[in-house]
Parts: structure tokens; C-alpha cells; sequence
């Protein structure tokens, strides 16, 4: 598809969605970088700016949220800022008092999906008191190797950019003449100080082509790491499980349930 095909599409769908929620409120969270930068682009540009919400969501110290703060003046939205670093110590405090030992690699999975959850839960809280819903801004490449937080930026009401890969997002924000630094700016989760791709074992552009264009990786290192990758994330795109023992408690026909 043209890129310009894939704007408008989108931009239609939002609108759609939309059309029974003349009053609704979009609470989106602004990292700086593509992805949230093109979906409150989207979300602007399809309901009006003053009807989106970028929450900044700092863990104590960001290094680099002066590119949150570009993006909401670049786009004229609406701001809000709340500081999570008080609410993580709190409860990573809370939870050590539990423990005596841990493994190093439980608790590398602690403090990197820890502040997304609280990120999240932070969006909702804010959507509660607007009246709104939360955008789901991750991309198709994230969600085909799991390179997402369950119960953090992988949760979301609706999911705008969520069929493109990485590399189309970038084309988007492109196309929609975003501020070309933040458009291309190195993923990485702000924590560690690695890039998504120093972490991931592959590039980009590599899972990018194997997703749309079939083209495996010629490493096969490469591409067991992928399948590895991509079979270990399954749960974050199911539903919830329910034991088959109790398909005898029956429930009206009027409800749509699972």
C-alpha cells in the first residue's frame, strides 16, 4: 500500500471508532519517541488536537524529555505530566521488604516492566477523571517478537499503529512531516542505555522484511533468535484461559462472552 493510502485508512478508522464517542477524551503517553510521536500525530489530526491528552510519565529523571515536550508543542496538544519515580521506589520498597534474595535476571524483569505497568495504570487513572480511552501506540514488529510489556505499553483501548511495522511507522511519521529527529530516533527503553536492536539480536529492518516480504534472515542465529522471540510472547495476544471443566454454568445468550 502507498503510504499515503495507509494515513488516510487510519485516519478514517480513528474517526470511526470514534463517531459514538462525540465527548470522548484521548489519553495518549508521549516518550518522544516514533511511535507515541506518530499516533498522537494521528489521533490529533483525526479527533483534534484539543481533544487529545500527552501525558508525560518520567521515572524520577528522563534524560531525554525535552523530546516529550517537542512533540506536544510540535502538535499543540494537551499536557500533563506526572513524575512515576515516587510511586516505583514506594513499591519496589514495599515488595523488597518481602524478599531476602532474588535472582539478578527476576529482578532485571522487575525494573524493566515494573515502570511500564505504573506508566499504564498512570494513563488509566487519567482516562478515569477525563473520560476518555487509552491509545495503544506499540507497532506490528514489537507485538510479532513480544517487545512489549504485558500490562504496560502492550495494553491500550484501541491500537492505531498497530498493523505497521516498525519501518512503516517511520515512513508515516515521514509522510506526515513530523520533526525528522524524533521520527528517527534509536528505540531504546530509556533505562539501560542499550538500543531495542542492541538488545534484540537483529535489526529492524531484517524482522521488517521477514514480516511483510517473507525474506528469513540469511543468519540462522538470527533467525532462530525471531521464532524464539515470537513463540515466547504468544500469551501477551490471547485471552485469558478458562478451565473447560465449568462449560456446564451457563450464561445468557444475550451476552457475547468470549
Amino acid at each position: 500500500m502507498e503510504i499515503k493510502e495507509i494515513h488516510d485508512g487510519i485516519i478514517t478508522w480513528i474517526k470511526d471508532w470514534f463517531k459514538d464517542k462525540p465527548t470522548a477524551k484521548v489519553i495518549v503517553g508521549i516518550s518522544g519517541g516514533k511511535d507515541s510521536t506518530v499516533c498522537a500525530a494521528l489521533l490529533a489530526e483525526a479527533l483534534g488536537k484539543e481533544n487529545v491528552y500527552g501525558v508525560m510519565m518520567p521515572n524520577g529523571i528522563q534524560k531525554d524529555i525535552s523530546d516529550s515536550k517537542r512533540v506536544i508543542e510540535f502538535l499543540g496538544i494537551n499536557s500533563l505530566t506526572v513524575n512515576i519515580g515516587l510511586a516505583y521506589e514506594a513499591l519496589s520498597n514495599a515488595i523488597d521488604s518481602n524478599f531476602t534474595s532474588v535472582n539478578s535476571k527476576n529482578i532485571s524483569m522487575y525494573t524493566t516492566n515494573t515502570p511500564a505497568r505504573l506508566r499504564m495504570t498512570t494513563l488509566y487513572g487519567i482516562a478515569a477523571m477525563l473520560g476518555g480511552f487509552v491509545v495503544n501506540t506499540c507497532n506490528l514488529s514489537e507485538s510479532i517478537i513480544g517487545w512489549e510489556t504485558y500490562g504496560g505499553d502492550g495494553f491500550g483501548d484501541f491500537s492505531p499503529i498497530g498493523n505497521l511495522t516498525k519501518t512503516e511507522v517511520v515512513a508515516l511519521g515521514d509522510y506526515m512531516n513530523l520533526p525528522k529527529d524524533l521520527v528517527h530516533k534509536i528505540p531504546d527503553d530509556g533505562m539501560c542505555g542499550a538500543s531495542d536492536e542492541d538488545k534484540m539480536g537483529f535489526t529492524y529492518e531484517v524482522l521488517d522484511n521477514y514480516i511483510r516480504n517473507g525474506l528469513r534472515p540469511k543468519s540462522k542465529e538470527v533467525y532462530d533468535r525471531i521464532m524464539l522471540l515470537h513463540k515466547k510472547s504468544h500469551f501477551k495476544h490471547e485471552n485469558i484461559r478458562l478451565p473447560t471443566f465449568n462449560a456446564c454454568l451457563k450464561i445468557s445468550e444475550d451476552f457475547n462472552w468470549r
